[in-house]
């Protein structure tokens, strides 16, 4: 529940108005009682006419029926709350870097085969609704599965990813932009909200440039979710010639950065299904108004019993 909150009928608060006029006028009885108890100078025969009143108690049941009144002026009022709901649909596109440089071993077994992994166990727990599709990034990006709910043919399109030549990593989320566009539309012919998750070690070598990319997917309200993986002591062995690559995370970071999304760090397969824990809840849920009329008139009800309460025990004569 957010504070303060919004109300859909916000010109039935007026009635507040008479909770500080309530206020004054219990005030100036108190203190009106406080004067008439003085013109009696025998308190111990006052004290058999009249029992004598616990204050504290009367306070309360005071202060406790003002706030009943306040919450059910809200509730009168309908409130809105901001509450995470998971969305109804959703498409999440998977761009996987196929790149020569993945296939070194600083990831058991190779980084590919970690990320093949890791990219499954993703999918199997994203919720059955969501479209999921396939981006394989090399010099030549493009769409292995245009966006579906059937997670057999997902699971299939990531274990067929293969090696290839050069990395394009900003023609990677143009790909994954044009998947996008590829997702059913809801019945009011709207598209369903969109993420990019793109995992890589970076080292773009080829096509557009990635800022330009993820300026675009900013344009589109597509955030991009960044994995850099692998370590700084990775290699390959490319015609006879070792070549470190090491991840380029500050190119990643750049992207996400850009686009409204987040960076992450994976450097073995246990960080990295911890990132795609949190880039499902990203996914997954959305903060949605929700009228809390009930909640509030709840309130209000739980503040009139105790209130209730408070003045029947001032009225008792208890032994």
């Amino acid at each position: 529940m957010t504070w303060p909150p919004t109300f859909l009928a916000p010109e039935r608060l007026w009635i507040l108005v008479v909770v500080p006029l309530l206020i004054a006028g219990y005030v100036y009885l108190v203190l009106r009682k406080k004067k008439t108890g003085m013109r009696f100078t025998n308190t111990a025969v006052l004290a058999r006419v009249v029992p004598k009143q616990s204050q504290w108690r009367r306070h309360l049941a005071v202060a406790l029926s003002l706030a009943a009144l306040v919450a059910l002026s809200f509730a009168w009022a309908r409130p809105n709350g901001i509450e995470m709901v998971p969305r109804e649909r959703a498409t999440v596109v998977l761009v996987i870097d196929i790149s020569q440089s993945m296939q070194a071993t600083d990831v058991r077994p190779t980084r590919l085969d970690a990320a093949k992994e890791a990219a499954l166990t993703f999918v199997r727990a994203l919720p059955a609704q969501y479209n999921i599709a396939v981006v394989g990034l090399s010099g030549n990006p493009s769409v292995r599965l245009p966006p579906t709910t059937d997670r057999v043919q997902a699971q299939q399109a990531i274990n067929s990813l293969k090696l290839q030549d050069s990395t394009a990593v900003g023609e990677s989320v143009y790909a994954a932009l044009n998947a996008l566009q590829l997702a059913p539309k809801g019945t009011d012919s709207t598209p369903a909200p969109g993420a990019i998750v793109l995992l890589s070690d970076g080292q773009n070598t080829a096509g557009r440039a990635p800022a330009q990319a993820a300026a675009e997917a900013k344009k589109q309200n597509v955030p991009i979710y960044t994995i850099a993986y692998g370590t700084d002591n990775g290699y390959v062995d490319l015609d006879g010639k070792r070549e470190r690559v090491p991840p380029d995370k500050e190119l990643l970071a750049s992207i996400s950065q850009a686009s409204g999304g987040q960076t992450f760090s994976a450097e073995n397969l246990d960080q990295l299904n911890k990132v795609y824990n949190n880039i499902r809840s990203e996914v997954g849920q959305t903060p949605t108004k929700k009228e809390t009329t009930a909640l509030w008139a709840g309130y209000g009800l739980a503040f009139a019993v105790v209130a209730a309460l408070a003045a029947v025990s001032l009225g008792a004569r208890w032994p």
